[in-house]
């Protein structure tokens, strides 16, 4: 996304291009089409905006900027909407309060670049631009307030490993605005020390205590990794920290130190656990994603083992040790793509700022990004709280391309579909239900070609409503296979029969919501055909008296 800004008189003018090279660009310029937006728009501000001006103004940036800055599938086949299915743009929107917020956290990075670029600029600019910049930081701030809280600090917890390590950071460059905590009901983590506001650098890092491929090359396994075809970066460094956590003379010891003997994600489930996942998806993703790391592991031993074992002792490259390294980098690595770390041998620093304020002693969160809570469980070996908008039940349904231009459209551009809890949508109304678009757009053009219209015809309702029977036969086919609630234990149970219990009632929740749906557009339908009929039982019998 680009945004260029010059002056028009006293104001300034915002443009957002969509760029041609997207790699998504023809989904992204009809998603724009669809919400009404050009190709090439902008926007003007004048420095005489009012507030609500400016704040309508910021609304259709953000917008426009959430459809050009969507690269994954799940975001732009929710948001491939018609323009009455649009969501508020007050960011207090609960269903998609994260989107907004997505949205939002792009702005304040862009806009001191910006302010720099026009120092020499009439004054009426810089005005401007500090007057949407606080319209922004207000919105982000909504937001997290929604979301704060104060840390309940365990005070007969100890975090000494942690607090080591963290002076032994401040000791090597670390500038940090954060205290090491155990929380309550979160186990330990990081509060401001003070009060911090959105832009402010909370923890700024080295790249000489960063552990990156930089030790690689320092080390004796870098020439044997130069051998091995095909091998990532990523598991060189997987390798390396396999080696190096028994190293008592390593640089990392004390981050080493504060490392758990196990992670409790879900590639580390039991057997019970992975039984308790039945009917759901997420027992194949995790079936398949450890054999994945089976197979991997095997391409690499005991091959480096047996060639040079004092470089890759066996007894330190078992099985069990390549998943912990596994579960180590999947969790706690930091893929970095913002400016500053691809050019960290320029700058050679990590900063992390904040993107809403941070009272004091509040706890501060870093975002894993826009994953479901399947991926969360995985991989993270949590399960977030409240609602999470990327949590779909994906369909597999055949896509049947229709090359008679006299018959209409293809069915459906999207070559797969997805449905989210429909308590998260907005418009339960005849011909939505709480179902995406696409979707039913699909369904629709399968059973009947020739339907172009979305007015109340007797014919688009009866399409629906085939089409709502056989969705709502679909889900509840779904709600059996995931069988019947079960009771928690409580402490008899273990800690991954427990994760896997509660994805489990989510996955329930989900299907029921969708299938409950399902049923209420049908009885919707259904009553509207009982007026149509009495309407027309009326018309006869006025027909008969006349």
């Amino acid at each position: 996304m680009e945004v260029d800004e010059h002056a028009i008189d006293d104001g300034v003018t915002l443009v957002l291009d969509l760029a041609e090279t997207d790699p998504f660009y023809e989904k992204k310029k009809k998603l724009l089409k669809d919400m009404g937006f050009d190709l090439e728009s902008s926007v003007c501000i004048k420095s005489s905006s009012t507030p609500d001006q400016l704040k309508d103004v910021l609304d259709v940036l953000l917008r426009r900027a959430r459809k050009l800055n969507f690269n994954e599938n799940i975001s732009k086949y929710r948001n491939h909407l018609k323009q009455e299915d649009i969501i508020d743009n007050e960011l207090s929107v609960t269903p998609d309060v994260l989107i907004h917020y997505h949205s939002c956290q792009d702005f304040p990075y862009k806009f001191p670049v910006i302010s720099k670029s026009l120092s020499g600029e009439k004054y009426t600019i810089k005005s401007i631009q500090q007057r949407l910049w606080d319209e922004i930081v207000e919105r982000i701030d909504k937001v997290g307030r929604r979301f704060s809280e104060v840390a309940k600090i365990v005070g007969d917890s100890s975090c000494e490993k942690e607090k080591c390590l963290l002076d032994w950071g401040i000791n090597n460059g670390v500038k940090a605005k954060l205290d090491i905590a155990y929380v309550e009901g979160a186990g330990r983590g990081a509060i401001a020390n003070e009060d911090l506001k959105v832009g402010d650098i909370a923890l700024e890092i080295p790249v000489s205590v960063i552990i990156c491929e930089d030790v690689l090359h320092e080390s004796d396994m870098f020439p044997i990794f130069e051998k091995v075809d095909g091998i990532s970066e990523e598991t060189m460094l997987l390798l390396w920290s396999m080696k190096e956590k028994h190293n008592n003379n390593s640089k990392f010891k004390l981050y080493f130190d504060t490392l758990p003997e196990q992670f409790d994600t879900g590639l580390s489930f039991g057997i019970d656990a992975v039984m308790a996942l039945d009917g759901t998806l997420l027992l194949e993703e995790i079936v398949q994603a450890k054999e994945h790391l089976r197979a991997q592991y095997d391409e690499l031993f005991p091959a480096l083992s047996d060639h040079n074992p004092e470089v890759f002792p066996p007894e330190l490259y078992t099985w069990e040790q390549f998943l912990w390294a596994c579960e180590l980098w999947y969790s706690n690595n930091m893929p970095a793509h913002n400016a500053l770390w691809p050019n960290r041998r320029v700058y050679k620093f990590f900063k992390v700022s904040l993107i809403k304020t941070m009272p004091f002693r509040e706890q501060c969160f870093l975002s894993y990004g826009n994953f479901s809570s399947s991926h969360l469980l995985t991989f993270y070996g949590f399960l977030p709280q409240g609602n999470n908008p990327y949590d779909v039940i994906p369909l597999d349904i055949d896509v049947v391309r229709d090359e008679d231009p006299e018959v209409g459209p293809a069915p459906c551009e999207w070559s797969s579909h997805m449905v989210r809890g429909t308590w998260l949508s907005k418009n339960h109304e005849i011909f939505h239900y709480g179902l995406p678009h696409p979707l039913l757009d699909h369904l629709r053009r399968a059973r009947n070609s020739a339907l172009q219209s979305s007015t109340l015809t007797r014919e688009l309702l009866q399409t629906d409503l085939d089409v709502l029977r056989d969705l709502s036969s679909t889900f509840e086919a779904m709600l059996e296979n995931l069988g019947d609630e079960k009771i928690d234990n409580g402490e008899q149970t273990s800690w991954d029969v427990k994760l896997a219990t509660e994805f489990k009632s989510l996955q329930r929740r989900i299907v029921s919501s969708i299938s409950t749906s399902c049923n209420t557009g049908c009885e919707l339908l259904e009553s509207e055909f009982a007026k149509e009929d009495r309407l027309l039982n009326l018309n006869h019998h006025h027909d008969w008296l006349t």
